[in-house]
């Protein structure tokens, strides 16, 4: 076997980048190419560095580490680089420009000297002898110095931190939901420059997709691209309502709920989430799922409730566009969460505000209850 996984499973980790809750943990992802001459794929975190190293050395019996190629310096696929230059004192680095930099910036007590630097450009090919490895750079997917490579002999894509997921790499279950939330909270700002990326990538025979994070992609590849295109390109993936509610005493939810169950009752696939019950990361991710989304909020402070605030910044973060919305407002004496959260998506693109906006005072009474009725039909009609 010429391609070997020596990653590393951290169970341990409860917070990826320290903001994203895990339920099971992270991979970090390496890869050794065993040919003529060999190569590695990246390093993992400090937190793993003693066993990544065992694993290569295993992996190498003996044999010489000929390169090490560098295609993300994020500390989780990094942190273990300067102790393999330490270990294997003859190793070539491979990277780009800005990769150099990056290591410099990192490691500065690093004496990287030239000739052990291997400064490639895109679409450079490194011939390992039976491999044959090409370059290709993916500046913001989603550092700028982020190369891929291309392993022209096995036909397998080392895709650095595109197509991963959040979670161990070795346990079976949905891809999708936790690289959805992967996607979109990590990569998803950068949605032209991964449509960049696919669009280089598309004469490419592909029968394996080894990213940093989550399994090896082998089946069903068709799938994976696709799902890349639609999110990349900011499209839904369905048509549904997602229903993000931001309630502080549960009168806010219980008229989300009564338009929950309204929709539904008209066939709408629905998803609705408290915001105040799950991490923001998985309310961003169902909110570029579905075609339509209806605001819920309790008015605060002369504003919005601020579970609701901190989801639209985020939102805005990522570039969140080109969706219906919908706005639902509580307001006992003074309504304001409506013009607050107007006020924050100011400038979205391609968005389209649903009417009548409902204003509920406290709870649902007669005449706000006819207000959602008709904002349920506008919602069931677009």
């Amino acid at each position: 076997m010429s391609i070997r996984f020596i990653g590393t499973h951290d169970r341990d980790l409860k917070m990826f980048e320290n903001q994203y809750p895990l339920s099971a943990g992270m991979s970090y992802n390496s890869y050794l190419i065993d040919g003529q001459k060999t190569a590695v794929m990246d390093s993992v975190d400090e937190r793993k560095t003693r066993e990544w190293l065992d694993n290569l050395e295993k992996a190498l019996a003996g044999r010489p580490l000929d390169y090490l190629i560098v295609q993300h310096m994020e500390p989780d696929h990094s942190g273990s680089l300067a102790v393999a230059l330490d270990k294997y004192p003859n190793v070539k680095v491979v990277g780009n420009n800005k990769t150099f930099n990056m290591i410099h910036a990192f490691f500065p007590q690093l004496d990287l000297s030239i000739d052990r630097k291997l400064m490639v450009q895109d679409k450079d090919i490194l011939d390992l002898g039976d491999h044959k490895l090409q370059f290709f750079f993916a500046p913001m997917v989603h550092w700028p110095e982020v190369m891929m490579t291309y392993d022209m002999t096995d036909q397998v894509l080392f895709s650095a931190d595109a197509f991963g997921k959040f979670g161990c790499g070795d346990v079976e279950d949905d891809w999708v939901t936790e690289a959805r939330r992967y996607y979109f909270n990590i990569v998803g700002k950068y949605g032209p420059q991964v449509q960049t990326l696919l669009k280089k990538l598309s004469g490419l025979e592909i029968k394996k997709i080894c990213g940093l994070h989550g399994p090896q992609l082998t089946e069903n590849l068709d799938r994976y691209l696709g799902l890349y295109q639609t999110w990349s390109s900011y499209a839904p993936e369905k048509k549904g309502v997602f229903i993000p509610v931001a309630s502080i005493y549960g009168h806010t939810l219980a008229a989300a709920r009564e338009a929950e169950k309204a929709l539904a009752s008209k066939g709408i696939e629905i998803k609705l989430m408290d915001l105040t019950k799950v991490d923001v990361s998985e309310a961003v991710a169902q909110a570029f799922r579905f075609d339509r989304m209806l605001l819920a909020a309790s008015s605060y402070d002369a504003q919005v409730y601020p579970p609701m605030q901190d989801f639209l910044h985020h939102l805005a973060n990522k570039a969140f566009q080109g969706r219906k919305i919908a706005i639902m407002e509580n307001g006992s004496w003074g309504p304001t969460a409506a013009r607050t959260m107007k006020k924050i998506m100011e400038g979205w693109k391609n968005i389209e505000f649903i009417e009548p906006q409902v204003t509920i005072r406290s709870t649902l009474n007669e005449e706000s209850r006819e207000k959602m009725a008709e904002l349920v039909e506008a919602l069931a009609g677009a």
